[in-house]
């Protein structure tokens, strides 16, 4: 079938690269969160438990990947390196040499 190259192509892509392809899209969903003030997707929040090592670190990462890093540092002071991490992850798996299985 004419279809099935493309197809099977397509996959062997997603399968290689599904992990790169999750954490780019996962960055560029973060670049584009709106900026929304009293909204939080945070269970502990919503349990009206106060305190949460991560609250305030999704809109952390939106300011340093739009390089507001004071905005970045005041809303959770490990956003910059949690990007560093991921952008670092990202090149190792679009870079490191894969093993045709």
């Amino acid at each position: 079938m004419q279809i099935a190259k493309p197809l099977n192509a397509s996959f062997r892509f997603i399968r290689y690269n599904g992990e790169a392809l999750c954490w780019s899209i996962s960055l560029l969903a973060l670049f584009f969160l709106p900026e929304t003030k009293g909204t939080s997707l945070c269970l502990f929040s919503a349990m009206g438990i106060d305190i949460c090592p991560g609250c305030g670190i999704g809109h952390s990462m939106h300011y340093a990947l739009r390089l507001q890093f004071r905005e970045s540092l005041q809303q959770h002071p490990l956003g910059i390196f949690a990007i560093m991490i991921i952008f670092n992850r990202v090149r190792a798996l679009l870079f490191s040499e894969k093993i045709n299985a």
